[in-house]
């Protein structure tokens, strides 16, 4: 079984999972750390329905053709290191970027553990979009990382009337949740070194491959974090935006 399909399994069979709560606190300090050493974009709060607020930075471009939500891995925060390079380089290539902050745990928590947090990870991302399309933007685009991806994947399923029009996804180990009906281009990238990444790798192609537009590539050399090789990264991400919201 994928480990998509595991996490979805554990919020299904354990109920009682679903009282638990992100850790609001760690969430606090990692706010607290970040936001005075941002260097490039402003923070700023976004809320959800029950009126907790949650950090986003925000990096608009005067000259953007699209907008992008960036979406950090698991446990991290909005301008740690490669969702900082995404987030900014992007920036660069006349995009308005928005880095979410997503419902962590405590450090040494396990991916399954994170299954009751998807819903609230659900409505961060619809309130990050809402965020972009109520400042004017007509194209929205989500890049996401590891957890993010998995977390983005779900969220898709769920998301209703909320529409995007294109979505990176970086890193997912496992096959792309088999009830999503994907009407946005895909683009599910890996490095070749990153192994788990591997894990459904011929599956997420077969199910991307139905809508127009979709890709799924390969950076060579490359590790789950795409240590050294960013430029790359950046380069294949922005190639495909391009491409599909130009």
């Amino acid at each position: 079984m994928s480990f998509v399909l595991r996490l979805l399994a554990v919020l299904c069979l354990a109920p009682a999972l679903a009282l638990a709560q992100a850790d609001y606190a760690r969430e606090k300090r990692l706010a607290e750390e970040i936001i005075p050493a941002i260097d490039v974009g402003d923070a700023v709060w976004l809320e959800l329905k029950s009126g907790r607020k949650f950090l986003a930075i925000h990096t608009p471009n005067a000259k953007a053709a699209a907008s992008v939500v960036v979406v950090h891995g698991m446990g991290l925060h909005p301008d740690w290191g490669l969702i900082n390079v995404l987030r900014t380089r992007l920036a660069e290539q006349r995009y308005t970027t928005l880095s979410v902050q997503m419902p962590v745990l405590a450090a040494d928590a396990r991916g399954e553990e994170y299954a009751p947090l998807l819903a609230e990870a659900d409505e961060r991302l619809a309130a990050g979009v809402a965020f972009l399309r109520g400042r004017g933007s007509k194209k929205v685009a989500i890049v996401s990382h590891s957890m993010g991806t998995l977390m983005t994947d779900h969220f898709l399923v769920s998301a209703g009337t909320v529409r995007i029009d294109a979505w990176v996804a970086i890193g997912l180990s496992g096959e792309f949740t088999p009830l999503a009906v994907f009407k946005a281009p895909v683009l599910d990238l890996y490095g070749e070194k990153d192994y788990p990444a591997f894990v459904g790798a011929r599956e997420r192609a077969a199910a991307i491959m139905q809508v127009r537009g979709s890709a799924q590539a390969k950076i060579a050399g490359a590790d789950h974090f795409f240590t050294d090789m960013e430029d790359q990264l950046v380069r294949r991400v922005r190639l495909f935006l391009d491409s599909r919201l130009r």
